[in-house]
């Protein structure tokens, strides 16, 4: 992140108003930040864009960019409203500026800029990974360093992180992202839109031994995740079946707990990479944090909770309603660059691919193609 030039002093208490439009959810968030580094969430709107896309059984870019522009300023000044302050009394303002689908990124940046400008305050570029990345921080206290699984729609990563904008990659998918197996297979079964809840509901009544699927990777010696298989398995396996309630169901279960299986094992092989990362005892106890819309899947919260158990890790997440994409977390880590002083200019741009972390994914590119998503 880019110093501007030295016209801004910090202020030991600061208003950050975060900004969120990398995906299909417009939101904004107001949050205050103590002299002591504590903060406090004033509000937190989002607007959803299902009803638009569930057509289409997935997000659409171009409606996604509209719609942004469309609800922006409503969502903003809803945020402003609800957190019972005035524009003139905020501090910053923190935008996601990527990854994303990179017209919903333009949308809020630009948003952002010209608030900044007419405001004359701080302009902070958050990444979206980073958001996610200290969304466990809306929950509670969560200290450096710690393990971290980003698991969403256009991201599926294990990352070291020793403090802020201090990333080492483990792990990363090398063709699609877990939470675009879900919609995928929600779609191939018409489930409907968005995938993840609709699997997860309907694999509540099945049994999760029931249909036979692969776990890619499961026992290899690296970190890496591969879910494009697993989801081809799923829709041939549709194919075959009396597509009824009860073997929707089971297929349901079956994919979750693969996934979950996958988790278990990848993210196994992550925890004593970490500790080698961060030069651990082998049995000192650590932490594990998971974020991500996927996070919110309560099967694999409770699969990865009693790995965390076996492995002497303690599970730190955020709250199901900011495991989602969300403004709060844009807010917070815009809070944590602001007490910093890590502004941004006028001129920075917005970026459809912004890896946490740079070095290691230039070395190890693991998605060449571009299929991770959106957000790799």
């Amino acid at each position: 992140m880019a110093l501007t030039a030295l016209k801004y002093t910090v202020q030991e208490k600061a208003l950050i108003l975060g900004i969120e439009s990398s995906c299909d959810e417009t939101a904004a968030s107001v949050l205050r930040r103590q002299a002591d580094g504590s903060f406090e969430i004033l509000s937190s709107i989002i607007a959803s864009q299902d009803e638009k896309h569930a057509p289409f059984g997935g997000v659409v870019p171009e409606i996604a960019a509209r719609a942004h522009m469309q609800k922006l300023d409503a969502i903003i000044d809803r945020a402003v409203t609800d957190a019972a302050v005035e524009y003139d009394d905020l501090s910053a303002i923190a935008a996601t500026s990527g990854p994303g689908l990179i017209g919903g990124v333009i949308a809020g940046l630009m948003g952002a800029k010209g608030l900044a400008m007419s405001l004359d305050i701080p302009l902070i570029a958050v990444n979206h990974l980073e958001g996610h990345a200290v969304s466990p921080k809306l929950a509670g206290e969560c200290p450096f360093p710690y393990l971290l699984l980003l698991i969403s729609g256009g991201h599926t990563q294990l990352l070291s992180v020793k403090g802020l904008g201090d990333y080492t990659r483990l792990g990363s998918t090398v063709d699609d992202a877990a939470g675009e197996a879900f919609d995928k297979s929600a779609k191939v079964m018409g489930l409907g839109f968005p995938g993840g809840p609709r699997v997860e509901k309907t694999a509540a009544s099945g049994d999760p031994s029931a249909v036979k699927l692969p776990r890619p990777f499961k026992g290899k010696d690296h970190a890496d995740f591969s879910f494009a298989g697993l989801k081809t398995a799923v829709a041939r396996a549709y194919e075959a079946s009396d597509k009824s309630d009860q073997a929707n169901a089971d297929l349901c279960a079956s994919f979750q707990q693969a996934v979950c299986d996958v988790f278990d094992d990848r993210t196994r092989r992550a925890m004593a990479l970490f500790r080698k990362d961060i030069s651990a005892e082998i049995d000192s106890p650590q932490r594990f944090v998971v974020a991500g819309g996927v996070a919110a899947n309560k099967k694999i919260r409770s699969s990865l909770e009693a790995l965390c158990n076996a492995q002497n890790f303690t599970l730190l997440a955020p709250p199901l309603k900011f495991c989602t994409d969300n403004a709060a977390m844009i807010a917070l880590a815009g809070a944590e660059h602001y007490a910093l002083g890590n502004f941004d200019a006028m001129d920075v741009k917005a970026r459809p691919r912004w890896p946490l972390d740079g070095e290691s994914a230039r070395h190890n590119p693991a998605s060449g193609f571009g299929k991770k998503g959106p957000k790799s």
